[in-house]
């Protein structure tokens, strides 16, 4: 997340930064919603953590 420290950090934001990442991980695992898996599902599979704790370590 480049220069993520210097964005303004409006919840509408962090919102569409994590709708973003599920999307794409969704994406990458060719899951829809369809299938019913939770989104904490497939973070843990890939080891990712979610975008907005990223960005909060990156601002401290």
């Amino acid at each position: 997340m480049y220069g993520a420290e210097c964005w303004p950090a409006t919840k509408d934001v962090e919102t569409l930064l994590s709708v973003m990442e599920t999307k794409m991980l969704r994406w990458t695992a060719g899951v829809t919603r369809m299938d019913r898996i939770r989104n904490d599902a497939i973070r843990q599979k890939f080891g990712v953590a979610p975008t907005t704790d990223k960005m909060r370590e990156a601002r401290l």
